[in-house]
């Protein structure tokens, strides 16, 4: 694939505006050392050092967006508390607008990572899940009604905390198809699914699974190509979609478009440290990459650069527009 042309591409994501919508989580990282072992417990002893306020879950794929060169927004939800003001200030800091933020009555989703020597130590959550109430809902169509032709292109991020739901993806897919009759745009929509919700997704542009999700929702095991084909073939046939992207680790990717054959795009991941996040840099790459006219295939390919970076780091972490250059220069 000629590389000059990928660059340009990747020039041209200045240009977009990419709307996320789904599950908003800030990342809490707290990192140490660790020297001794607890005498009340069989459990390291860690010495805090630093600590770190992230923007996680569906709100990560917007920092890789704007970390790319890109313009986002994001719809979701976030409570009346500190971790809520926290999420607006880090949106804040990346000079992202927060007109799609919804305040709910019910606690921000908050992800606390106690990391010691490159580990990670535990993790804790803090999160109340399931359906926002109705009238959260309502502001939530409110703003996609009013603003969803203000972009090139939409990516749901589906972490399973209740945001998106069968209600709101209904309204959601009539607002997308009511939006390209009127603007004349293609507006592709990006699906970073869950398999227990993956019938909302009825009509996607793309999906992106990873291995495992593959085989829940195709319920084909994936052991070599042959059923990693029949898996994609049978996602496309459930989900109705153009494009199915299997993400695979250490094996790269595996796209099947309609009419096309599969396609598989080996890893670029030099060293793999952490896989925290690499899904939503995948979501974020891919649709940067459809909303500047690329191809899915180039799309996916932009999309594989990138996670072959964000797994060479610790955390939940994002990849800038000049390493994503760099790479392909390594090409």
């Amino acid at each position: 694939m000629d590389t000059e042309s990928l660059k340009r591409a990747v020039d041209c994501f200045a240009k977009t505006n990419i709307l996320v919508i789904g599950d908003l989580i800030v990342d809490q990282f707290i990192w140490g050392s660790v020297s001794r072992i607890s005498p009340e417990a069989p459990v390291p002893v860690v010495n805090v050092t630093n600590e770190e306020l992230l923007l996680g879950g569906s709100a990560n794929v917007l920092r890789n967006i704007v970390s790319l060169g890109g313009r986002c927004a994001l719809c979701g939800i976030i409570g009346n508390d500190s971790m809520g003001e926290t999420l607006v200030q880090l949106m804040g800091d990346v000079k992202a607008p927060v007109e799609g933020l919804v305040r709910s009555s019910r606690p921000t989703t908050v992800k606390t990572r106690v990391v010691a020597q490159g580990q990670q130590v535990v993790r804790y959550d803090r999160e109340q899940t399931g359906s926002p109430s109705p009238e959260v809902m309502q502001k939530m169509v409110d703003y996609l009604g009013d603003h969803l032709a203000d972009f090139d292109a939409v990516i749901v991020s589906d972490y399973a905390k209740g945001v998106i739901n069968s209600s709101l993806m209904e309204h959601l897919h009539t607002l997308v198809n009511r939006t390209r009759e009127q603007t004349g745009k293609p507006l592709p929509l990006i699906v970073d699914p869950k398999p227990a919700h993956v019938h909302f997704f009825s009509g996607a542009t793309v999906i992106t699974p990873n291995n495992h999700e593959a085989t829940l929702i195709s319920e084909v095991e994936i052991v070599d190509e042959k059923s990693l084909l029949a898996a994609a073939r049978a996602i496309r046939r459930k989900i109705n979609c153009q494009g199915v992207l299997i993400t695979r680790g250490e094996a790269g990717m595996a796209l099947l478009e309609q009419g096309r054959e599969l396609v598989t795009v080996p890893t670029m991941a030099k060293e793999v440290f952490d896989v925290t996040g690499a899904g939503d840099t995948v979501a974020a790459t891919l649709a940067l990459g459809l909303a500047a006219g690329c191809s899915m295939i180039e799309s996916a390919v932009l999309a594989n650069h990138a996670a072959g970076i964000v797994v060479g780091k610790v955390g939940t972490a994002s990849v800038s527009r000049l390493e994503l250059f760099a790479t392909l220069d390594d090409v």
